[in-house]
């Protein structure tokens, strides 16, 4: 697939930077860039670089855009650039070329324009890693959903990724867990919901300890004949871990999301103390009052702030943990990037570990990609009536409930088993779009109305969308069939093929700065200009080439909404 249009500019644009009469007096190594304009009146791709340059030379920025405008050819793609403001250069594209654009952006039925990435990377994803024995919550959200879209994107891009699901299946609450088990479980709650009763013992067991010291001891016993071997609490352990990882895959499969690997915190436990004794002999790390830590004098921001890699008692914790496996990514996955898809109050830890394996001379581009949190109508965090976080299952359950509401009000005549599916698509998808339309370090407001609206920036919105772009072939009675070239003659429909030209600058962008909601805001856009289209351009009225070109466009609109939308984890439906 060629270039994209901005690629495209920018060639031009820096081709005419050595003919203009500024040529001597360009910075060594300056490249100028071409972006998407922000206001269409002015023309549909803009440049700063004049005003950039005029720094350089001293001179007025429009007289440095007029020079560089003489010296610019934009051949078959542009007419001649126009000056506006204090110094902008703006292009706008030629109707041939958009012809053009669209029908390669046709052909190109597998990436629509996208372009690979020129050395694919291997990437390790870290994401969602709830805790063994709990159910999901909603605090879950974020990190499930932002991890998932994030991993499609770059495997479209053309990146190996491994998403790597890093439980946490180790660590005290486990003693009181056993204890628990031995002594307070349902068998039978066990076998019909596990995680729930899982829970349930845990808890229990976790209030009586508060006022019962001996309690706490017979925990702290079990946890130490766990981590000694012991073989009847390693296979309670086991169980534990495999009914959750069962019971987590049912919120998996409903979301559509996979694993290649659920590599937990137990899987690292043999390599956490020759890590230690590696950070001591590289004089990484030192010993202060019995326990073992990282001190960093030269980082201003850490210098107060060690990290403690082993307590006095001998105890690891979660810093030495994600060391072994960095360790572990980097030398046996071979990982170029790992990224850590986690809360921002993170934020401390992911710095000093970062700078740990940065001292050890580990080179693997090490990501922290942090957000914001979800709160409720009241701007608190988002909670129950009782006060209890809110079980990721529940809202699920909930957002298809109210969407097979509006389904079957819009729908009557429809199958149960579609009203079902397609409420599915909507509600689940709802959810997601919710979070991914947000920029990742945004509190967001969880409102359901919101959200399962029909209008405005939702899931329900797009997939509409995607439903009126297949509509028009079932009126047709048959599939598109591309025949002849395409003919741009309304400003709806070369407005249209601009925006979906688009997707090949967008998709790429949303690695830049792990933003999901450029991808999201892109989509919306994309479906308001269909929307426009629908409503200027009459098709199936129209007759030959106006007829094929409109088609053509419905055709590409709904490829390229169902590929974004995927490329985000929702799913797409043929009626609404």
């Amino acid at each position: 697939m060629s270039a994209t249009i901005a690629d495209i500019l920018a060639a031009r644009l820096n081709k005419a930077l050595p003919e203009s009469p500024f040529a001597a007096d360009l910075p060594e190594g300056f490249v100028a860039q071409v972006d998407q304009a922000q206001n269409r009146q002015f023309g549909d791709y803009q440049s700063n670089a004049a005003m950039i340059l005029a720094k350089q030379v001293k001179r007025n920025p429009r007289e440095v855009a007029a020079a560089i405008i003489e010296a610019f050819d934009g051949g078959e793609v542009s007419e001649a650039p126009e000056i506006a403001g204090p110094g902008f250069i703006n292009f706008r594209l030629k109707t041939t070329f958009l012809e053009e654009k669209l029908s390669q952006l046709l052909a190109d039925e597998e990436k629509l324009g996208v372009p690979v990435a020129e050395k694919p990377l291997t990437i390790v994803a870290d994401f969602s890693a709830p805790n063994v024995a709990k159910p999901m919550h909603v605090g879950h959200i974020r990190s499930t959903i932002i991890g998932d879209s994030l991993t499609r994107i770059a495997d479209f891009l053309g990146h190996e990724v491994i998403a790597d699901n890093h439980i946490g299946d180790w660590g005290t609450q486990f003693g009181m867990i056993l204890w628990g088990w031995k002594n307070l479980l349902n068998e039978e709650a066990l076998e019909s919901d596990p995680i729930p009763e899982l829970l349930r013992i845990y808890r229990e067991v976790n209030a009586r300890t508060k006022d019962d010291e001996s309690l706490r001891e017979d925990c702290k016993n079990e946890l130490v004949e766990l981590q000694g071997g012991n073989e009847e609490n390693l296979a309670i352990w086991e169980r534990c871990i495999d009914l959750s990882k069962i019971g987590l895959q049912k919120i998996y499969d409903r979301l559509d999301i996979n694993f290649d690997l659920w590599l937990g915190e137990s899987f690292y436990n043999d390599r956490l103390a020759p890590l230690v004794e590696s950070l001591l002999a590289a004089a990484i790390a030192e010993e202060s009052d019995g326990a073992i830590c990282v001190f960093f004098p030269d980082e201003k921001q850490l210098a107060d702030k060690p990290a403690l890699i082993r307590k006095s008692d001998g105890g690891f914790l979660y810093a030495t943990t994600d060391l072994a496996t960095i360790d572990y990514r980097i030398e046996e996955l071979k990982a170029d990037a790992i990224w850590y898809v986690v809360g921002a109050p993170q934020q401390l830890h992911f710095d000093q570990i970062f700078r740990i394996a940065k001292q050890r001379g580990q080179k693997a581009d090490l990501q922290f990609i942090p957000f914001g949190s979800i709160l409720g109508k009241d701007r608190k965090m988002l909670r129950t009536r009782s006060g209890d976080t809110v079980q990721l299952a529940d809202v699920l359950d909930e957002a298809v409930e109210r969407a097979l509401k509006i389904v079957d009000e819009k729908n009557p005549d429809f199958s149960d088993e579609e009203k079902q599916e397609i409420a599915e698509i909507i509600g689940i998808g709802s959810v997601k779009y919710a979070e991914l339309s947000q920029y990742r370090m945004t509190d967001y407001i969880f409102d359901w109305d919101t959200m399962l609206a029909l209008k405005g920036n939702t899931a329900p919105y797009l997939i509409n969308a995607y439903v009126r772009t297949r509509a028009i072939f079932r009126k047709l009675g048959s599939d598109f069939v591309k025949e002849g070239e395409p003919t741009l003659t309304a400003d709806a429909e070369k407005d249209l093929t601009l925006k979906l030209a688009q997707f090949a600058e967008t998709v790429p962008a949303v690695l830049s700065d792990f933003r999901p909601n450029t991808l999201a805001t892109y989509l919306y856009e994309l479906a308001v200009a269909y929307h426009r289209f629908w409503e200027a351009c009459p098709v199936l009225k129209e007759e030959g080439a106006v007829r094929e070109t409109r088609l053509a466009l419905c055709e590409l609109t709904g490829r390229v909404l169902r590929c974004g939308l995927g490329l985000l984890g929702i799913r797409t439906t043929e009626k609404m």
